[in-house]
């Protein structure tokens, strides 16, 4: 991958990353926790994607730089499905009445998570890395006091930023980033807000390898986790 941030990320103490011996699991959470990115990688069997996933309260412009620069996907914020239903978030595909969206054949999974898309209201064009970081941290703010956010007024449709859905009974319904990014942050004490955005690679445009993203991760010193890895600790 190449990027604003391609170049190695060392520790304080000069070392690049946090060793061969640490739990990946554990390290995931705190990188949850103190405002890192993670790297899941899903399934072989699945979308056989890597995505870059951050707590949504820590994106600031240069994460979402380092989004459309070292991931490339599409950057989205997965809520919680109790947090979306207190906003009156519905999925896309039942909101929008449009032959398209009828007989939908995923391959990997029996539907998509999406919602709809938003810019916060005090944003401008809300696409520049200023505005969507704005968007995202207040979409993790509302995500952590749904009891006193009026949505309506800090949100307007449509937007930059894709909102998805969590099943309501997350990995035990549903295994994609969706999922398994909000399963992490609950495991971290976190609330049920994460951006999601999957890696690519930049000479093929397929889905980055997961060899590839582990080495990117460990250029980083960032966690690199299988789906499988995350269900066996939280399911």
């Amino acid at each position: 991958m190449t990027g604003h941030h391609a170049g190695p990320q060392s520790n304080a103490d000069g070392s690049a990353g946090a060793g061969p011996t640490a739990d990946a699991f554990d390290r995931a959470l705190e990188s949850l926790r103190t405002g890192e990115p993670i790297l899941v990688h899903d399934a072989a069997d699945r979308e056989g994607e890597t995505d870059l996933i951050y707590h949504a309260d820590a994106v600031t412009p240069e994460a979402v730089a380092r989004l459309r620069n070292d991931a490339g996907g599409l950057i989205c914020v997965a809520l919680g499905y109790e947090i979306a239903e207190a906003f009156d978030l519905p999925f896309y595909s039942d909101a929008v009445e449009h032959p398209a969206t009828a007989d939908h054949e995923l391959g990997y999974d029996d539907r998509s998570s999406f919602s709809l898309t938003v810019n916060h209201r005090d944003t401008y064009t809300g696409i520049t890395d200023d505005d969507r970081s704005t968007t995202i941290r207040e979409l993790g703010a509302a995500a952590a006091t749904p009891e006193t956010t009026a949505f309506a007024e800090e949100f307007r449709v449509p937007g930059h930023v894709h909102l998805l859905k969590g099943a309501p009974d997350l990995l035990a319904q549903r295994e994609g980033h969706t999922e398994l990014g909000l399963a992490l942050a609950d495991a971290a004490g976190r609330s049920p807000a994460v951006v999601v955005c999957e890696m690519l690679d930049d000479e093929t445009g397929d889905a980055l390898s997961p060899a590839d993203a582990r080495d990117y991760a460990d250029r980083h010193g960032f966690a690199y986790l299988e789906g499988s890895e995350v269900l066996e600790r939280v399911a």
